[in-house]
């Protein structure tokens, strides 16, 4: 063990490694109850998607710490979640299966550009204003989430939204888990989050937002997630729409893991580990598609990991290990409420806003492209077109200011990517 993954080399030990482990999975095991949840929404039963996230995240956090031996953990992302279901199933009209087929295309799109000198190219060509201005417009878009499946925002004809029924349980319950949730937080509470939507259940329970009569302690539904389980579906690989789909799906993940993993890596303080990690990345994405889930991404709670001492590979293994322990509590996991998983939402959203403070505000040239993916993302409910404006904004001015030999020539290429998006998808 000492010699594969390099304890002593990089400063830590067996205990450092195993601690921060466990500390990884209470910060990011809110993710199992989320994300079932929002697959839900596109039709993959609960305990399936539960079942899925599960088996995704011990893949991926094992792929990461065997190949790249880093502490990086790969769970399904917040926002990519979004992505699948309210983009391409709930707006794009095609079916979960569909999803999870270019789920696994735009993986091996991903593999390509990881596996090649592409990462680094693109890389190098993606201004960080737009980097940061795209976890700023996720992150909006998972607080309208957060109210909107609390009730607490409803649709309107007359103004799109409006304030729903404050006075109904989930909503009183929602603002009530969003105080604990802030305060477990604040006060930096080990596993806040898996405890906030803990005491939010029971206060659910206990004012009657939920029950527990329907609680049954039996083994996994692998028989329903067998339902999932490998279910693509290329019904639709024939369509032009299916595969720009994909295309911006793939974009949406090369861009965002980038930036996470470049992150991660100076964290630890292994820069040269980053390309390694980009490809267990690469690879885990595309298991998702099989497995039955939304993508995956390096996760920005592997930070929690990292400062409790986390260095290797191993502190990615036992959080994957212990992540295939919670096919146990699946009885338990089923009874969480939404409106015990949108303070975490909004929480999580809340977080991401504060990537704003990045954004060159002074230069309008980098600001405005900027602000406008992060306005548009949750307008459109569309990652993927809110980044096409600002990404095709973006080198335009630049060139209408005489600048346009300061962008990097791969940032037209992706530019002219999104222009026949849009061109293709509307002469359709």
């Amino acid at each position: 063990m000492e010699n594969f993954f390099k304890l002593k080399q990089y400063n830590t030990t067996l205990g450092k490694e195993v601690s921060a482990g466990l500390i990884s999975y209470i910060t990011v095991v809110y993710i199992i109850i989320v994300n079932a949840t929002i697959l839900a929404a596109a039709g993959i039963p609960m305990e399936a998607g539960i079942i899925a996230t599960i088996l995704t995240s011990f893949f991926g956090c094992l792929i990461m710490g065997l190949w790249a031996n880093t502490p990086i953990l790969l769970i399904p992302g917040m926002g990519l979640n979004a992505m699948f279901t309210y983009t391409i199933v709930q707006s794009g009209g095609f079916t979960w299966q569909e999803a999870l087929a270019m789920v696994f295309a735009a993986g091996m799109i991903f593999i390509i550009i990881a596996f090649t000198p592409l990462a680094k190219t693109i890389t190098a060509s993606i201004p960080d204003s737009l980097k940061e201005a795209i976890t700023v417009g996720i992150g909006i878009l998972l607080i309208l989430i957060g109210f909107d499946n609390s009730g607490i925002i409803t649709s309107s004809e007359h103004t799109l939204l409006e304030i729903g029924d404050l006075s109904s349980p989930a909503a009183l319950i929602t603002f009530a888990g969003l105080v604990i949730t802030l305060i477990l937080f604040l006060k930096n509470v080990p596993g806040n989050l898996l405890l906030s939507i803990l005491i939010t259940s029971v206060l659910a329970i206990v004012f009657g937002g939920t029950g527990t009569q329907g609680l049954v302690m039996e083994a996994p539904a692998f028989k329903e997630y067998f339902s999932v389980f490998g279910q693509l579906s290329w019904a639709q690989a024939g369509n032009f729409i299916f595969w720009l789909t994909t295309l911006s799906l793939a974009m949406v993940l090369v861009f965002e893991n980038i930036g996470l993993i470049h992150g991660h890596s100076r964290q630890i303080q292994r820069p040269e580990s980053a390309p390694k990690s980009l490809q267990a990345t690469a690879v885990s994405v595309l298991s998702s598609g099989v497995f039955g889930t939304s993508p995956t991404v390096a996760s920005v709670e592997s930070a929690a990991g990292i400062t409790a001492g986390g260095r290797t590979g191993l502190t990615s293994i036992v959080t994957g290990l212990l992540f295939l322990g919670s096919l146990v509590l699946i009885p338990f996991i089923k009874m969480v409420p939404a409106s015990a998983v949108s303070p975490v939402l909004i929480l999580i959203g809340v977080l991401m806003l504060q990537n704003i403070v990045n954004i060159p505000l002074h230069d309008l040239s980098e600001s405005f492209p900027a602000l406008l993916i992060i306005v548009l993302i949750p307008l459109t409910y569309s990652i993927a077109d809110g980044m096409a404006i600002g990404f095709i904004l973006y080198p335009l001015l630049k060139m209408l200011m005489g600048k346009g030999r300061e962008i990097h020539p791969a940032l037209y290429a992706i530019a002219i990517l999104f222009i026949s998006n849009f061109v293709l998808q509307y002469a359709l």
